[in-house]
């Protein structure tokens, strides 16, 4: 009986970017989005919004708070112009994600400030 409620489990929480995302009214914003070195983001799905508090600009720098560390996000990697989510959004790989490289920082893709900055 078990079996069952932990196979729903498990296929609840894989996301499926063709049907969690699908007909959302800013998908082709989302997929249009590209950093100033002409690297597409991404999706929404993998965009993480930020909470006000979760992002600042500091010397003429934006930073990201992810996991309880700081991360300055490089100049190459924020995008200008209207945020049509209005949350800040980063588009990040943790380190783990990186491990052949041996970096040990995560690395920013992509950000785009809330529409309050």
């Amino acid at each position: 009986m078990r079996f069952p409620l932990l196979l729903a489990a498990a296929v609840i929480l894989i996301r499926d970017p063709t049907g969690k995302w699908a007909g959302d009214p800013l998908e082709p914003w989302f997929q249009s989005l590209q950093n100033k070195a002409g690297l597409y983001c991404c999706a929404k799905a993998d965009g993480h919004p930020l909470d006000d508090g979760e992002w600042d600009m500091t010397n003429n720098n934006y930073r990201v708070f992810l996991k309880g560390e700081s991360a300055v996000v490089p100049n190459d990697a924020v995008i200008l112009g209207p945020n049509k989510l209005g949350k800040a959004i980063v588009w990040f790989q943790r380190p783990t994600e990186l491990a052949w490289s041996g970096d040990s920082r995560t690395s920013i893709w992509c950000f785009i400030p809330g529409s309050g900055v």
